[in-house]
């Protein structure tokens, strides 16, 4: 890889076709290795099971927001469900090569406005800058290919076409930023201040409202309306609440922001700079992305990574009124930080993947391919690894006790629980071939909550133990 490439220097323009003829090979390679632990598991993290076991149920006639069902918009569980159709659903090797080319289309659409707007220089290095900072975070974060990986291009592509006035397709990317994630929608913010700005026509707002709205309207029809709107919308008032583990989640919230600053030491020195430049859209799309992070009051380090565009953008626009050096060392210093995190994702532990493997193999041996089984705890990904279908919509504890939210004991239990989720799961669950218990002393064992206390008694017994998991079978 050439490494002028890498450490952009001073130079003429140079035609669009061969800029990017140039450009875009370095940064396809850059975006590989970048991306070189996530293919060194099957599984990075709770979120990709969910979305496999998503996918292999929507496959076979599930329906979202009713049969099958999450917190979460359908782009990715679509995408998922599209991609298993090609590859088989025993792999996430597809989604994670879409997970790579999303973050290489980010890479160069943030070299493409970064090009527009300061030159060819500043374009090459917004494109390596966010590449190399794309991995600072735990691996289980920044390797998987769930929510925010995807919604990272579509963001970009919103401010992409924002700044080029095309405001019909960037509310369609805001659109889709918003079924990726609904966090994502905070895109709009700084494309409405870039309309503003650009004194466009009212039919511009037009467009920008009617590409922003549609595909959403769309994907509702596509689905349940009224489940769409409950369970992205209206239906999480309980997970969003910081009460009850406020010293729990800001201890993760503190962490999670102290490694995306090492991540970003190469950018820290020079986004201080931005303020110069006329970035107002830039830092704005920060500070949108920034109440991305706040919003649920959560804190999880993937979270962060929507965080990671606007500021590879803002140093980028700092860089160039600094002497040439100062890139060189935001670069190299960005590139020492990345191979610190790479190794951290090919040296990272398993236990909790591990753990899961054993209960999956458990489940296959004591149940047959057709039985529909019940794990009790947070690792949906047990059925995909076992290869068994849930027996009930909800595929995780969390959505029955509210625990899928990080808590450390506070608001969990029954009564905080998706609303009318136990009557259903009373209907559905009775008929489940097994039963794992798999809470393993966290605060929504069986112990405190009644509803599974009562449907072990009914009709199971305890046929032994894997890995500090309880297994039930149905009792005669």
């Amino acid at each position: 890889m050439p490494a002028e490439l890498l450490l952009p220097s001073p130079s003429v323009p140079v035609s669009r076709t061969a800029y990017w003829s140039r450009l875009l090979p370095p940064l396809a390679a850059l975006a590989c290795v970048t991306r070189i632990p996530s293919f060194t598991r099957p599984l990075w993290n709770p979120d990709e099971g969910y979305l496999a076991v998503q996918a292999r149920l929507l496959a076979q006639g599930g329906e979202l927001y009713e049969t099958v069902v999450d917190r979460k918009p359908p782009l990715v569980p679509w995408l998922y469900e599209a991609t298993f159709a090609v590859t088989g659903s025993g792999t996430l090797a597809g989604v994670r090569v879409l997970a790579v080319l999303a973050h290489l289309l980010t890479a160069a659409l943030l070299a493409s406005l970064a090009r527009r707007r300061w030159g060819d220089r500043s374009g090459r290095t917004a494109g390596v800058l966010y590449l190399l900072i794309s991995v600072g975070l735990n691996p289980e974060d920044a390797q998987a290919a769930t929510f925010e990986a995807f919604v990272l291009p579509c963001t970009a592509a919103a401010m992409w076409c924002a700044d080029r006035r095309r405001w019909g397709a960037a509310g369609t990317a805001v659109a889709c930023a918003f079924l990726t994630k609904q966090t994502g929608g905070a895109v709009l913010l700084p494309v409405l201040w870039l309309y503003v700005a650009s004194g466009a026509r009212r039919g511009g707002l037009g467009r920008l409202v009617a590409g922003a709205v549609l595909p959403v309207l769309g994907a509702a029809l596509a689905t349940d309306p009224v489940g769409f709107v409950f369970w992205t919308v209206t239906g999480s008032g309980a997970y969003a609440s910081l009460t009850g583990s406020e010293l729990h989640v800001l201890a993760r919230g503190s962490v999670n922001t102290t490694i995306v600053s090492v991540a970003c030491a190469g950018l820290i020195a020079p986004v201080a700079r931005a303020r110069r430049a006329p970035t107002a859209d830039l830092w704005l799309w920060l500070l949108a992305s920034a109440g991305g992070v706040l919003l649920g009051l959560h804190f999880f380090g993937h979270y962060y990574l929507p965080l990671l565009p606007p500021a590879a953008l803002l140093a980028t626009a700092a860089l160039r009124v600094l002497p040439y050096d100062r890139t060189v060392t935001a670069v190299l210093t960005s590139a020492c930080v990345c191979v610190l995190f790479l190794t951290w994702g090919v040296l990272a532990p398993r236990t909790d993947l591990d753990h899961a493997r054993r209960v999956a193999q458990a489940v296959s041996s004591r149940t047959a391919p057709g039985d529909a089984v019940l794990v009790w705890g947070i690792h949906p990904e047990t059925y995909w690894l076992a290869d068994r279908a849930p027996v009930t919509r909800y595929l995780t504890a969390g959505l029955l006790t509210n625990y899928s939210g990080g808590r450390d004991g506070g608001r969990v239990g029954e009564r905080y629980a998706v609303r009318g989720a136990w009557t259903v799961f009373r209907r559905e669950a009775v008929s489940a071939a097994l039963v794992v218990d798999d809470s393993r002393g966290k605060p929504y064992g069986p112990e405190r909550v009644r509803g599974l206390r009562r449907l072990l008694s009914a009709g199971y017994e305890e046929a032994g133990t894997v890995d500090g998991a309880v297994l039930y079978v149905r009792r005669g």
